[in-house]
């Protein structure tokens, strides 16, 4: 099967710059020194007094283009060490405006105890207060977790002021709804929408918080209240209004349907919008579709993100396709490389992520041989294996009955210093019940909180459905705590192991931490595909390629 060829658009291309004068040429060209020496070394300040140092005279509108690049690029730390290091300078006069963003960096990096500091420099220096430094003020605050102290400042501002402003009442919906504080969000949302005579109407980013909020909740219902409620206030729908309602959706059909109503809209899918249509229809199985796709996505013209690259490679992964997932893996080396350096945030390099989905191909596809040639090339290719990547290959080994490597690995991960996790310990809990070890079972249980770990309902409803015995179901149910009483003995392992075969049957998202992968309990068998499917789906990727560039 061929790799999937270049666009144009991911080609690299060479930049025509022009310039006013070689004046011009010289002052962008030192800019642009500046703004990579200070990429390079992650310090602005050294770099900045390195200039002075040479006896070379900063330019102010170069010191202003700079701030302003990284608050462009949100490189707010580096924007409040610049700001802080001009404080101190006698060359830059530094005025409120100054004070502002340096309330507002801190603001967006969570750090209230310095923005409180710098709020009262402002007020010392004879600044007024306003309401920009304020709602700094109380982003710090919520960013920083302290969302009580978030809200007090906000409840300051409505009864005393300075009189909030949209972006005030957007921060606070954010910062209830990053703390839960779910009713403290809908009531004041609610006050601004049912007002007569409101201080502002709420605004289309004030609509999406609340969508995203009613996602977190769990309650699609008001969502989609929310979502009409937009139309009929004339609030504009925007892609990513869709988005979010595409992002609740776990079935393919709706997902579909939601984007075919963005596109019948006018609207036009972005990376995002694809990406969740994509992992739709690979965690359905739907690999062709899938496919379908992401063709359809670069045939607009839209770059594909690491997250976009890696649900591809995942909806592949899901079911076994080791060939098709490589075609994706290899891709993403290939356009990367086809980047200049200045393109590095466009760039699609595989991470830890992609490599431990690549792993899962074979995994899912019971090929440990071509799952251990891997695992060695992740390590080769300068990447540290994490509890993921070893949770996929002790699944893989526990999966084809091997107990002796699954426990090499398990072992192997904890000399890294790698912290287990349940799942990990649930899977080979498991692997021994079904070797009949039901005594080893009850002792990898056991471990569960010997890691200072809670066994939850999936660990549980494995254990009872591993006892086969009215002993074994006993010793299962004192573990759980369950009574002996309220179960039943004579029909306990059978019962139990339709929870567990039903849970097997279901789609298994294991999350560890910051990196999430998505896999599917299988069945013990290796995964055949239809002959006719298979040509079909290899027929489409090559027709891709075919076409592309």
């Amino acid at each position: 099967m061929g790799m999937l060829t270049p666009r144009k658009f991911l080609q690299k291309r060479k930049k025509l710059e022009v310039f006013k004068d070689a004046a011009d040429e010289a002052e962008q060209k030192k800019w642009r020194r500046l703004m990579n020496e200070i990429e390079e070394t992650g310090s602005a300040v050294s770099v900045l007094r390195s200039e002075r140092i040479k006896n070379e005279a900063i330019p102010k509108d170069l010191v202003l283009g700079t701030l302003v690049r990284f608050k462009q690029l949100k490189k707010w730390n580096l924007v409040s060490e610049i700001l802080e290091w001009l404080r101190t300078q006698s060359w830059w006069n530094f005025s409120e405006m100054d004070f502002v963003m340096l309330i507002t960096a801190y603001g967006k990096l969570g750090d209230f105890n310095r923005a409180e500091k710098v709020l009262n420099l402002m007020n010392k220096k004879g600044y007024a207060p306003n309401v920009v430094s304020h709602t700094a003020l109380m982003e710090a605050y919520g960013r920083g977790g302290r969302y009580n102290n978030a809200e007090a400042i906000f409840r300051r501002m409505q009864s005393g002021g300075p009189e909030p402003s949209a972006l005030t009442y957007q921060i606070m919906l954010k910062t209830f709804v990053e703390g839960s504080k779910f009713k403290e969000a809908e009531e004041l949302f609610d006050s601004l929408l049912n007002k007569e005579k409101p201080v502002l109407k709420p605004d289309q980013k004030m609509f999406h918080m609340i969508i995203y909020m009613f996602k977190k909740a769990g309650n699609y219902e008001k969502a989609r209240k929310v979502f009409a409620e937009m139309a009929a206030r004339g609030v504009p729908q925007t892609t990513v209004t869709y988005n979010s309602l595409m992002s609740f959706e776990t079935n393919y059909k709706e997902v579909s349907k939601i984007y075919d109503q963005m596109q019948r809209a006018g609207l036009k899918p972005d990376v995002v919008s694809y990406a969740l249509l994509i992992s739709a229809y690979g965690k359905a199985r739907r690999e062709e579709e899938a496919l379908a796709v992401f063709e359809e996505m670069l045939d607009a013209g839209i770059r594909p993100t690491h997250k976009a690259y890696n649900i591809l490679l995942d909806a592949f992964a899901i079911s076994g396709l080791v060939e098709q997932a490589k075609t994706v893996f290899k891709s993403m080396k290939r356009d990367s490389k086809g980047l200049p350096s200045s393109f590095l945030c466009c760039r699609c390099n595989p991470d830890i992520c992609s490599y431990t989905t690549m792993l899962s191909a074979y995994v899912n596809a019971s090929d440990m041989e071509g799952a251990e040639t891997f695992f060695r090339r992740l390590k080769q290719d300068g990447f540290r294996p994490n509890v993921v990547t070893y949770g996929t290959l002790i699944k893989g080994y526990a999966k084809i009955n091997n107990l002796e490597k699954m426990i090499k690995r398990y072992e192997e991960m904890k000399v890294n210093g790698i912290r287990v996790n349940q799942t990990i310990l649930t899977t080979i809990m498991d692997a021994y019940g079904k070797n009949k070890d039901f005594d080893s079972a009850v002792i990898w249980f056991k471990e569960i909180e010997s890691c200072g770990l809670r066994p939850d309902q999936k660990a549980k409803n494995i254990l009872l459905s591993l006892a086969k015995t009215a002993e074994e179901l006993e010793e299962a149910n004192q573990l759980v705590g369950y009574s002996s009483q309220s179960s039943n003995p004579q029909r306990g392992g059978k019962f139990s192991r339709s929870i567990a075969d039903d849970e097997e049957e279901e789609d298994d998202e294991l999350d560890y931490g910051d990196d999430v992968i998505h896999h599917t309990n299988q069945r013990d068998e290796k995964i055949i595909l239809n002959g006719i499917h298979q040509r079909n789906l290899e027929q489409n990727l090559e027709g891709l390629c075919a076409k592309i560039c």
